[in-house]
């Protein structure tokens, strides 16, 4: 047995998941809707910007904060920004469990 090529495998698996295909459709629904991909996108740059700060170690100022959460309300209320999100939101799901399920094989070699 190759591990690549069973990696390569589970890459082809999530590429024809219905999450991803989930996630595909939703993006292709917000990009001909040019607010709702300026919206989106201005979120997800704020979002990033944010998150390189925090990994610096620079906490946003509770304005910042409360500025991004009134920006993610108004995504929420629009329904392919929603289907965007919980798709994605299932797709790290899955991730998540497969890590868990490769970490948790090697799990072994640590016990001592």
């Amino acid at each position: 047995m190759n591990i690549y090529d069973k990696a390569h495998e589970l890459a082809s698996a999530l590429k024809e998941s219905k999450e991803v295909i989930e996630i595909t459709d939703a993006v292709k629904l917000i990009d001909v809707d040019q607010s709702s991909k300026e919206m989106l996108d201005n979120f997800r740059a704020k979002q990033n910007e944010m998150q390189q700060r925090m990994m610096s170690g620079q906490m946003p100022e509770q304005e910042e904060m409360e500025k991004m959460e009134k920006q993610f309300e108004l995504l929420s209320q629009n329904p392919n920004i929603v289907r965007l999100f919980d798709a994605e939101r299932r797709l790290s799901v899955i991730i998540q469990d497969v890590n868990k399920i490769i970490t948790d094989s090697l799990q072994h070699l640590y016990n001592v």
